[in-house]
């Protein structure tokens, strides 16, 4: 009697293995990262530490990530900005207001502590350096080519022939004023609030306002 073979998955749908992803686990060790990044830098960032800090062991750390580069880059990715949460205010001076808000909370916040915790080190590490671009810089960039797109078409400004450079001018003078402090998070939300208010004039004038 001939025996029929059992059915083979198709491929692309074989059957995992182990036990799934833990999202909660998964953001415990992250939010782990980022607290002991705030406290001693990365120079004293371990494993150890971040497996002790999020209660699991360095096992189960080293089962998501291989290595401590790749632990910082997915902390920091948890940082990207959405650039479509932001909606349309309706005026160039609005956008650019929000805009500027948004960021001097987000660089005295916990996303400037880890900018400030990362950025000696990534001047040496190139995938560090990749990330802080990754999730900081590029989406506040097009967030200012949006902006600035939008009032061009509005008719308030005329079409701005570089916005990408433009972005760095508009964003420079924060990151400028926050990340050279020795601890960004202790400026209270009024007094980055005010900053970037201060500073909205000067934006209005780099797109040709």
């Amino acid at each position: 009697m001939t025996r029929t073979a059992p059915p083979q998955p198709a491929p692309g749908n074989a059957p995992r293995r182990g036990r799934p992803r833990d999202a909660a686990r998964d953001r415990a060790i992250l939010d782990a990262t980022l607290a002991v990044l705030a406290e001693g830098g990365y120079g004293a960032l371990t494993t150890a530490a971040v497996a002790a800090r999020a209660g699991v062991s360095t096992a189960t750390l080293y089962r998501r990530w291989s290595s401590k580069d790749e632990l910082v880059i997915a902390a920091a990715a948890t940082h990207v900005e959405d650039i479509h949460a932001h909606p349309d205010t309706g005026s160039l001076e609005g956008d650019l207001r929000v805009l500027l808000r948004d960021k001097a909370a987000a660089l005295t916040g916990e996303a400037g502590r880890l900018m400030q915790a990362l950025v000696g080190e990534a001047a040496q590490n190139a995938a560090l350096a990749d990330a802080l671009t990754t999730a900081f810089l590029e989406p506040v960039h097009r967030r200012v080519v949006e902006v600035v797109r939008r009032a061009a078409e509005r008719g308030e400004i005329a079409s701005v022939p570089d916005p990408d450079l433009v972005g760095a001018v508009v964003v420079g003078p924060l990151m400028s004023r926050f990340l050279l402090m020795p601890r960004p998070d202790q400026v209270d939300a009024a007094t980055a609030e005010s900053v970037a208010d201060r500073l909205l004039p000067f934006a209005l004038r780099a797109v040709g306002r």
